[in-house]
């Protein structure tokens, strides 16, 4: 449908006037009816691995990667837990593919390990521990110096009024 409205309006609609009979109580306006223009070859399938549609064109270490709770280090233990050669992710089959899945699931991931992550840091806040109160600040809680840097955290310099350099 949307290749459809992005065509030309000039070259989808041919607008036919007889000019030879111009009656001017009937003018014919003929306007084609087309079928909308078919795209071949974009049925592409992506393999779906722990509830992530992981890429087809990469090699299955790098494809599990995209899976939030997957790095590299987990990718390959996975690989070798199932003894599984580290072929292009289209070139699996459906079995691999089950296997692959089972493995996976047997790992905290995703919307699991994003929540379970989230109640550490409420809990964090709620017991008033330094980590806590960092996080509550919005300031790094891991020992980083915030004189210079950490403007990831802080956000954007705020120029203060009347600050003048010493000499």
């Amino acid at each position: 449908m949307a290749q459809a409205l992005a065509m030309p309006v000039a070259s989808s609609l041919s607008v036919i006037f007889n000019a030879h009979k111009c009656n001017p109580l009937h003018n014919t306006v003929s306007l084609p009816i087309s079928n909308p223009p078919k795209v071949h070859g974009l049925s592409i399938q992506c393999a779906r691995v722990g509830g992530v549609e992981i890429p087809n064109n990469k090699r299955v270490e790098f494809s599990l990667q995209y899976i939030h709770g997957v790095g590299r280090s987990r990718a390959r233990k996975i690989l070798g837990d199932l003894n599984m050669e580290n072929k292009i992710t289209k070139d699996l089959s459906e079995e691999e593919l089950v296997t692959l899945r089972d493995e996976v699931s047997k790992y905290m991931i995703e919307g699991d390990l994003r929540r379970f992550n989230a109640l550490n840091i409420r809990r964090l806040k709620e017991i008033q521990c330094y980590r806590g109160i960092r996080h509550i600040q919005g300031l790094p809680c891991r020992g980083q110096r915030t004189k210079n840097n950490c403007r990831t955290l802080k956000g954007k310099k705020v120029a203060i009024a009347g600050k003048k350099k010493a000499r």
